[in-house]
């Protein structure tokens, strides 16, 4: 199963669009995980109408359409690993022991809000992901994106996507 994992896309006020990998990388997906910050509706419904499957989160930009649409925080196995999408954690300092406290029984925790990339593992082996900024580098020297695989509840193949300068 190949997942594509964004976050704080901030459409369309940080970008107009989505950049070309990114809208690749979704229409080859069999699932898109999105950790929130969307801006406008209108992404979500052009990513729903793209992705074969979709789950989504609100963040802290998405006013009270998106809030109406999406959960805070969402629940899903795929292919037998149990994945959690939140766009905030808080703060860096002790996220993964908060994070493996918050989220018992779930293997793979996607987040967003700082728009920096993130790959730990939490005591009791949840992992955290953050891909980063497709849109809004802030400090970063790249936008960036996530991709992965699961096999069989097994998460592998992550590879972090850098993409060009706009």
């Amino acid at each position: 199963m190949r997942l594509v994992i964004t976050a704080d896309t901030h459409v369309p006020k940080r970008a107009r669009d989505l950049p070309a990998p990114l809208w690749a990388a979704v229409d080859e997906a069999d699932v898109v995980l999105h950790a929130g910050d969307w801006v406008e509706e209108s992404l979500l419904d052009a990513m729903q109408a793209r992705a074969r499957r979709l789950v989504g989160v609100c963040g802290n930009n998405d006013g009270p359409p998106l809030r109406a649409r999406l959960p805070e925080v969402a629940h899903v196995e795929l292919d037998g690993l149990r994945v959690a999408v939140v766009h905030e954690t808080g703060p860096r300092t002790r996220r993964e022991e908060r994070c493996a406290a918050r989220f018992p029984d779930t293997d793979l925790l996607v987040f967003g809000h700082s728009h920096i990339p993130w790959d730990t593992v939490a005591p009791g082996g949840l992992r955290l992901l953050n891909p980063g900024s497709p849109t809004d580098r802030r400090a970063q020297p790249y936008a960036t994106y996530l991709t992965a695989r699961v096999t069989a509840g097994r998460l592998d193949r992550v590879e972090l996507h850098r993409l060009p300068r706009r």
